[in-house]
């Protein structure tokens, strides 16, 4: 019998409290977004796991910044509804990404874009974490048979 790979089993509930805990630090400041948002008359959903925002000072930052979305923790914050659900999976290997380096991922997320800018001129395209979402993105496209 073949295992599935380790982010899409059932998680434990131990496994799943170290994996929250773990994130806690950049979830903080994602729930801080998150509060802004709903005290400026935003709206907050959740799905899968992840608190996601849109509206009020999320959609100001997505405007002010250039996303649709972005990920901060087990936080998403969106400009609307419609972004969320078009940027939900990508987002979602953020997630998984900020499982696995906890509070070092917005500095590794950061240097890892400041070196790719240095080398290619492209701190988003080319920044190893939005390779691997993008990456994501085109293995979900082509189906679980390719």
């Amino acid at each position: 019998m073949s295992r599935a790979p380790r982010e899409r089993r059932n998680p434990t509930r131990l496994g799943r409290a170290a994996r929250y805990t773990w994130a806690a630090p950049t979830s903080a400041f994602g729930l801080t977004v998150g509060v802004l948002t709903l005290a400026t008359r935003g709206r907050a959903q959740v799905r899968r796991g992840v608190i996601e925002f849109h509206g009020g000072f999320a959609s100001w930052l997505a405007d002010r910044f250039g996303f649709a979305a972005m990920t901060l923790g087990h936080v998403i914050i969106g400009c609307d509804p419609l972004s969320l659900d078009r940027c939900r999976d990508h987002e979602h290997v953020h997630v998984r990404q900020v499982e696995r380096w906890g509070p070092f991922f917005l500095p590794a997320y950061v240097v890892a874009g400041v070196w790719s800018w240095c080398r290619t001129r492209s701190a988003y395209y080319e920044n190893p974490f939005e390779r691997e979402a993008f990456g994501e993105d085109a293995r979900r496209r082509r189906g679980p048979t390719a």
